[in-house]
C-alpha cells in the first residue's frame, strides 16, 4: 500500500474514533472522569484527522484536497480552542502564544476558504456556498477570539465557549461522516445540514450548561 493509502486509512480510523469519543463525551456526566477522558480522546483524534488531511493534500494536491485541508484546520481549531479554554477559566487568565498561533492559522485558512468560495461562485459552481459558509464561520471565530484575547473575560464565560467550540468541532466530524456515507443527498446538503441542525442545539446547550456550571 502506498503512503497516501496508509494515510487515508489512518485518517478514516481517526475520524471514527473522534465520532464515537465525541458522542461519548456528550452523553457522559459533565466534569466527570469519563467525560474528561473521552473529551481528550476526541481532541487527540481530531488533531490526527486534521494532520492527516494536510498530509493527504501533500500527496495529492487537487482542488478538493485543498478544500479538505483548509476545512481540517477550521475543524480542529474548534476542538482545540474548546479544550484550551478549560485552562483559562478565570477572567484574568490570558491567552498563550499557542492560542494566538491557532487563531492566526484558522484565520488564514478561513480567508483561503472565502477566496475559494468566491472563485467557485464566479464560475457558477454549486459548491461555492459550502466554502463561503465555512470560511465566514471561521473568520468570525478567529476575529472574535483575537478580540477576546486582548481583554478580560466575563466570569463563567468559559462554559459557553467550551460547549460551543467542542460542539462545533463535533459538527465538523458529523459533517465528514455525512459527506462520505450519505451519497444519496445533494453535496451541498451533506456539507451544510449538520451545521444548520447542530447550531440551534449548541445555542440551547450553551445556555443550559452556563446556567448549571457558571458561577452566579
Amino acid at each position: 500500500m502506498t503512503p497516501g493509502g496508509l494515510t487515508l486509512w489512518a485518517h478514516i480510523v481517526a475520524g471514527f474514533v473522534a465520532l464515537f469519543a465525541g458522542l461519548g463525551a456528550f452523553l457522559t456526566k459533565k466534569g466527570g472522569r469519563r467525560h474528561r477522558r473521552l473529551g481528550r480522546t476526541y481532541v487527540y483524534a481530531m488533531a490526527f484527522v486534521s494532520a492527516s488531511a494536510l498530509a493527504l493534500f501533500a500527496f495529492e494536491p487537487t482542488g478538493m484536497r485543498r478544500f479538505l485541508a483548509l476545512v481540517a484546520v477550521f475543524s480542529f481549531y474548534f476542538a482545540f480552542s474548546g479544550y484550551r479554554v478549560l485552562g483559562r477559566k478565570r477572567p484574568t487568565d490570558g491567552a498563550a502564544a499557542v492560542d494566538w498561533l491557532a487563531a492566526g492559522l484558522v484565520g488564514a485558512a478561513s480567508v483561503g476558504l472565502l477566496a475559494m468560495g468566491g472563485l467557485l461562485a464566479i464560475d457558477g459552481d454549486s459548491f461555492a456556498p459550502v466554502a463561503l459558509v465555512f470560511g465566514a464561520i471561521g473568520a468570525v471565530f478567529a476575529g472574535t477570539d483575537a478580540l477576546k484575547f486582548r481583554r478580560e473575560r466575563e466570569r463563567g464565560a468559559w462554559v459557553a465557549e467550551h460547549v460551543v467550540r467542542m460542539g462545533g468541532g463535533y459538527i465538523a466530524t458529523v459533517t465528514a461522516f455525512a459527506t462520505v456515507n450519505f451519497g444519496f443527498l445533494p453535496g451541498v446538503v451533506r456539507w451544510l445540514a449538520p451545521t444548520v441542525v447542530g447550531t440551534p442545539i449548541l445555542v440551547y446547550l450553551s445556555a443550559a450548561y452556563t446556567e448549571q456550571f457558571a458561577p452566579s
